[in-house]
């Protein structure tokens, strides 16, 4: 299956967090978008990999991907090398996406740079001719080399300024509704659970506010902000709107 979009995220949610709407409005126009979590959020204060595994299959039903993967690398603990960027690399000669979106370019959380990084340089390298893959062992054909057109960073904790702003004012309630599909991480008053950053009732608040104030820079209701590595060609200067 060749995939238009490959949306990366360190852990299960920041994806539907970063760009759910953005990802939401593609898969309404008709194109295919594939999502691949680095770890499974084990490390997490609430929930356990088991429920995120559960919530990010639940997420993923509602969004209307057509693939989810987990590489299953370390919560916290993996690496930029040249062992976590080949499942990487795998992952992008299979699918051959138009565009891959990952993780913002800093950020609160150490992994969030850190999975950015990592599946930048993992989008220069699958386009190598001589690195050599194979998705899986019972495959017998090497895999053909695959560099995506762009790369995307979606903003996340930190304030970010964009370089480009997405339109999602369609699409708000369902990246909400994917979004709370994770029951174990975000506000609920009856929880026991340790409360963390994105627990609290302001966190799941600022996930509407935040998007509006994006959206105002550009003049609509609500927008998701992405920053870029290489600036997209155009042919005229009536292409930017």
């Amino acid at each position: 299956m060749k995939l238009d979009i490959l949306a990366f995220g360190a852990h299960p949610d920041d994806v539907e967090l970063g760009c759910g709407a953005t990802l939401a409005k593609e898969i309404a126009a008709g194109k295919k978008v594939g999502l691949i979590d680095l770890t499974r959020g084990e490390l997490g204060t609430r929930g356990t990999a088991k429920t995120r595994d559960e919530e990010s299959a639940a997420a993923s039903k509602i969004l209307g991907a057509s693939i989810r993967h987990n590489l299953e690398f370390a919560d916290g603990f993996f690496v930029n090398d040249k062992i976590h960027q080949l499942e990487i690399i795998k992952m992008l000669r299979k699918y051959k996406p138009e565009i891959v979106l990952c993780n913002a370019i800093v950020d609160r959380h150490i992994d969030h740079g850190k999975g950015s990084k990592l599946v930048s340089d993992a989008c220069f390298l699958s386009g190598l001719i001589k690195i050599d893959t194979k998705f899986d062992d019972h495959d017998t054909e090497w895999q053909a080399p695959w560099r995506p057109k762009q790369v995307y960073h979606y903003i996340q904790w930190q304030n970010i300024e964009p370089d480009f702003v997405v339109d999602v004012s369609d699409f708000m309630s369902k990246k909400i509704e994917c979004v709370m599909a994770y029951k174990t991480q975000f506000y609920n008053p009856g929880s026991k659970a340790p409360e963390t950053p994105i627990s609290s009732k302001n966190f799941t608040d600022s996930i509407e506010y935040r998007a509006k104030d994006i959206g105002r820079i550009v003049g609509v209701a609500y927008g998701e902000g992405f920053t870029v590595e290489r600036y997209p060609v155009v042919n005229s200067l009536f292409d930017l709107k």
